[in-house]
C-alpha cells in the first residue's frame, strides 16, 4: 500500500495544512475504490501505479482552489479523483510509448506485465474516471473532453515535432501547455468550480494552474541538467540520453555562436553514455541555461498576475509560494 501523499509545496497556514491533508486522505481512499474491479487482475493492475505513490500534486490543486468557495462541498474529492485517474491513465499509455521500465520507484505496467495489459489498463482508469465524473454535470464534461482533447493533441505533436518553418521553441512551449498544463489547469477550475466559486475566481484559477503547470515541466527540464543525482534523486542528463530536446537544449541548438559548436555537435541527436559528461558539463555553463530559467521566471510570474486578482485567503498565499518553489528547486 502507498504511503498516504505529502503536500509537496510550502504552507505556512496550519489550519489550511490540516485541511489539504483531510482531503488528500479522503482523496486517496476514494482513488483505490474507484478502480476496485470483480476481476482481481483488472484491480492489480489499475492499483499498480496508485499504490507505487506519487505526490498527488494536481488533486492537491483541486482542493487547493476549492478553498476559494466552499472546501467541502460533495463534489470536489470525487472531482479530485477525476484528475487524478485521468492523469494515472497517461502515465500507462506515456510508459508504453516511452518503452519505460520504471515507474515511480517500481517496475512499469508494460514492464511487469506487457503493452497490451498496459494500455487497457490506461483505458479502464479513462472509464472509471468517466463514471464519476458523469455524476458531477455535463458542463463538468466537457470542459474533461477539451482538456483530453488537448493532452492527446499535445503528445501527438511531441511525437511528430514542430511543423517546416515552426519555430522549435515555441513548438515546445505550446507542446508543455497542451501536455502539461492543460490537466493541471482543470484541475484548478473543477476544485474552484465544485466549490461554487465565482466565475472570475474559475478562471484565474484555472489560468494561474496552467502556467505553473508549464513552469514545473521546465523547471525539469534544467533539473535533468543542473543537479546532482544526491539533490534531485534523478540520474542527470537522463533527457540527453535519450536524445529528448528540453528547453535548454532547443536554445543551445539555437546558437550561431561558434563557441558552441561542439555542445551544438552533441546535441544533435542521443549523447553516447561517454559524452553525457562533456555534454553536461558544456551545457551548464551555456547562455541556454540561463535562457530556460527565464522562460520559466515568465510562466511562474504569469501565473502570480493571475493570483494577484484572487481574495486575499491562505490558499492565495500557499500558491504564490508554489510560484517562488516552482522557481527555487531549480536552483
Amino acid at each position: 500500500m502507498a504511503a498516504p501523499p505529502v503536500v509537496d509545496i510550502p504552507l505556512v497556514d496550519e489550519r489550511l495544512a490540516d485541511d489539504l491533508a483531510g482531503g488528500l486522505a479522503a482523496v486517496e481512499k476514494l482513488l483505490l475504490s474507484s478502480v476496485e474491479s470483480e476481476d482481481a487482475f483488472v484491480t492489480q493492475t489499475s492499483r499498480h501505479l496508485i499504490e507505487a505513490g506519487g505526490k498527488r500534486f494536481r488533486a492537491m490543486l483541486v482542493l487547493l482552489a476549492a478553498q476559494f468557495g466552499n472546501p467541502d462541498a460533495p463534489g470536489v474529492v470525487p472531482g479530485a479523483v477525476v484528475i487524478e485517474l485521468t492523469h494515472l491513465a497517461t502515465l500507462y499509455h506515456d510508459d508504453v510509448m516511452d518503452e519505460a521500465p520504471v515507474r515511480r520507484g517500481s517496475p512499469s505496467a508494460n514492464a511487469r506485465w506487457d503493452n497490451t495489459v498496459a494500455i487497457l489498463t490506461g483505458d479502464y482508469l479513462f472509464a472509471q474516471a468517466s463514471e464519476i465524473l458523469a455524476d458531477l454535470g455535463s458542463e463538468l464534461i466537457r470542459i474533461q473532453a477539451r482538456t483530453f482533447s488537448r493532452l492527446v493533441r499535445g503528445q501527438i505533436r511531441e511525437t511528430i515535432g514542430p511543423a517546416e518553418g515552426r519555430d522549435a521553441i515555441a513548438h515546445y512551449i505550446s507542446v508543455l501547455a497542451d501536455k502539461t498544463g492543460s490537466l493541471i489547469a482543470t484541475s484548478g477550475r473543477f476544485g474552484a468550480m465544485l466549490a461554487g466559486a465565482p466565475a472570475d475566481v474559475v478562471e484565474r484559477l484555472a489560468d494561474a494552474c496552467e502556467a505553473i503547470g508549464v513552469a514545473w515541466q521546465l523547471g525539469d527540464d534544467l533539473i535533468d541538467v543542473a543537479a546532482p543525482t544526491a539533490d534531485s534523486g534523478k540520474t542527470p542528463g537522463t533527457d540527453l540520453r535519450e536524445g529528448v530536446r528540453t528547453l535548454p537544449v532547443l536554445y543551445a541548438l539555437a546558437s550561431d555562436d561558434p563557441a558552441d559548436s561542439r555542445l551544438r555537435t552533441l546535441l544533435s541527436g542521443p549523447v553516447a553514455e561517454e559524452d553525457v559528461e562533456e555534454a553536461l558539463t558544456l551545457l551548464r555553463a551555456n547562455r541556454a541555461m540561463d535562457q530556460a530559467r527565464e522562460e520559466l521566471v515568465r510562466w511562474t510570474d504569469r501565473a502570480k498576475e493571475a493570483l494577484a486578482g484572487l481574495p486575499d485567503i491562505p490558499a492565495r498565499t500557499a500558491l504564490i509560494a508554489l510560484c517562488d518553489y516552482v522557481v527555487e528547486r531549480t536552483g
